[in-house]
């Protein structure tokens, strides 16, 4: 398992950069509209342009607009860079309202940042990436050796109007759901629903993903954590290829659109003979429903509703393109309850059910 450590900034950058007099100027003020846009060389996704990040609102002044590529001077610089033209906008984002909430030290003994590498497999589908995850390392004397990637789902500001592949071979999708049957290209990321009492879900799975996160490092599990912020800049693509090579198992957390207050269920592999003949599913499919079986028990013991069987066949970019047990688990409804408690039931459930998948219960 391959693992990205926190680098430090590059140093030094003046030394590279071309000066900003070479090129017109557009006397165009920006922002950057998202968690951390990358700032570069050199208009390139090489690993080795990047010098370092810019976060939310950084107000910038562009220099020209190549398409893909913005070149913009940094504040109180005289030397130009690369960024991503699609992570700017031409007023200034709004404040992103989800604290950190970062675990006490007590359960974490380390934490780094965790980028998307251009050279991991499937890593090129991905159309949104500047954003990063969060490796903690538990503190627990009872460390297990295994690393659960939890998966926030929604939040990733500008997703629905992104396109990425919905299989790596570029096949029509063959279930419905959010986006419907036979499409090839899905939204990058969706928004997600609003709760019957009004709350974006995208701030319930994130409230969930803390809480479960936590669990998880107190009972000796490492954590990647894809998103611990109001937006995170990663599509679907690049969290899975992220899960796929930081964690040993992908849990994207999520509610269901209905409004009957369903209960939890997983959304296991479709059975469909050349759904599961394409590749990486084909390899993987009987362990990501086996890890969906494996939480959908351990919710239950724990005395959470359940949803019919506890499983619903979906065709999802998430599992299309994972290497490791991977699930998507809809833990109710807009109408099922998110209070604190609710949550904690079902992290504990939850919990449960990762320790019956690796074996330690």
């Amino acid at each position: 398992m391959k693992r990205i450590r926190k680098a430090g900034l590059a140093a030094g950058i003046g030394a590279i950069l071309v000066t900003a007099a070479a090129f017109p100027a557009l006397a165009d003020t920006v922002y950057v509209n998202a968690s951390a846009l990358n700032y570069r060389n050199r208009p390139s996704m090489d690993a080795d342009a990047v010098l370092g990040t810019l976060p939310r609102g950084t107000k910038l002044e562009r220099l020209s607009d190549e398409g893909e590529w913005s070149q913009v001077k940094l504040a109180d610089s005289k030397v130009s860079v690369y960024v991503a033209t699609r992570y700017l906008t031409v007023s200034a984002p709004a404040a992103q309202t989800q604290a950190q909430d970062k675990p006490d030290s007590g359960l974490a003994a380390a934490s780094w940042e965790v980028g998307l590498d251009a050279d991991y497999p499937y890593a090129s589908f991905s159309a949104i990436n500047s954003g990063k995850a969060v490796y903690y390392q538990s503190a627990s004397q009872n460390r297990k050796g295994k690393t659960v990637c939890v998966n926030a789902g929604h939040g990733t500001s500008g997703g629905e109007s992104v396109k990425t592949y919905c299989h790596p071979d570029k096949t029509p999708k063959v279930t419905g759901g959010t986006t419907g049957a036979g499409a090839v290209m899905a939204s990058a990321v969706s928004s997600g629903m609003t709760f019957s009492d009004g709350t974006p879900e995208r701030d319930v799975t994130l409230a969930m993903a803390k809480i479960f996160r936590d669990k998880l490092l107190a009972d000796g599990y490492d954590v990647l954590m894809i998103r611990e912020s109001g937006d995170v800049q990663l599509d679907n693509v690049a969290r899975t290829v992220l899960a796929n090579n930081q964690a040993h198992c992908h849990i994207a957390l999520h509610w269901d659109s209905t409004s009957s207050d369903k209960g939890a269920f997983y959304m296991s592999v479709p059975q469909n003979a050349s759904y599961r003949a394409m590749e990486p599913v084909a390899s993987h499919w009987e362990s990501h429903n086996r890890l969906g079986e494996c939480l959908i028990a351990g919710l239950k013991e724990g005395g959470n509703k359940i949803f019919s069987s506890g499983a619903m066949e979906m065709d999802l970019t998430q599992t299309s393109f994972s290497t490791v047990p991977s699930v998507d688990i809809e833990l109710g409804d807009k109408a099922s309850s998110h209070s604190q408690e609710t949550l904690k039931k079902q992290a504990d459930g939850l919990l449960s059910g990762v320790n019956r998948f690796f074996g330690f219960e």
